[in-house]
């Protein structure tokens, strides 16, 4: 059963992937790496929900799963909760004091959340914080567009910030009608959708940027070769290019 998951998690094939490890999962619920594998594939087709709690049975034990810790303070972070976020990677560095994703992931984090507290002393952060919270159902759309988020897991407006018009144009039952619905009601309230993505895939171009200009601006082919991984970028940085 685990072969036939990891087989299928290397075919790119998720949902065979997800129901091997589902099975696996309900013969060894205490298991942390068929955790963590399943909420990892989980993660990867935006199931963040059920993500998220397997992530944390996955840490739940006297020795804490490492990269479980890792990816459940990046969707803690996604979601606004920094302190939840800077406690697992705290967690993650103490536990591996020289793992150098962990320790940036950790810098990063702090960064965020002194700047959520700068906007939210200055009240901008409040005030647009409440608006991505609003649910997609208090906004005046049809029947159609609400039963397609509905199914897609977008619930709040904020959730509209962080997939692609491509994304949403994928699923078998959106079509150009009820997209052009959606770009409609964000416009109104200053918004576009994919404009969290956009802001993070800026982002990730300019720390590249920055990277390359510490090479001496050369891209010769041993540069071109580096792992992303290798590279000193934000968190939000490397969910973008992912």
């Amino acid at each position: 059963m685990l072969g036939e998951a990891r087989e299928a998690e290397q075919q790119l094939d998720r949902w065979t992937a997800i129901e091997r490890y589902r099975q696996a999962f309900e013969l060894a619920p205490s298991d942390p790496e068929i955790c963590f594998a399943l909420a990892y594939q989980l993660d990867l087709v935006g199931e963040e929900s059920e993500a998220v709690h397997l992530y944390e049975q996955a840490c739940a034990g006297d020795t804490p799963h490492l990269n479980a810790l890792i990816n459940l303070a990046v969707l803690y972070e996604d979601d606004g909760r920094y302190a939840q976020a800077e406690r697992c990677l705290k967690m993650a560095v103490e536990t591996d004091p020289n793992h150098r994703i962990a320790r940036l992931y950790h810098k990063d984090v702090v960064a965020s959340r002194q700047m959520y507290y700068e906007e939210e002393h200055s009240g901008v952060g409040q005030q647009r914080g409440s608006l991505l919270q609003t649910p997609v159902t208090d906004f005046d759309l049809s029947s159609r567009a609400r039963n397609c988020l509905q199914k897609m897991q977008v619930r709040a407006l904020g959730d509209l910030l962080r997939v692609s018009e491509a994304e949403l144009d994928s699923y078998k039952s959106f079509g150009e009608k009820t997209l052009q619905e959606i770009r409609s009601m964000l416009a109104q309230n200053g918004l576009r959708v994919g404009q969290a993505l956009n802001q993070q895939q800026a982002a990730a171009r300019e720390q590249v940027y920055q990277q390359l200009k510490q090479n001496g601006g050369e891209a010769g082919q041993d540069v071109l070769n580096r792992p992303v991984e290798d590279l000193d970028l934000s968190v939000r940085a490397r969910k973008a290019l992912d």
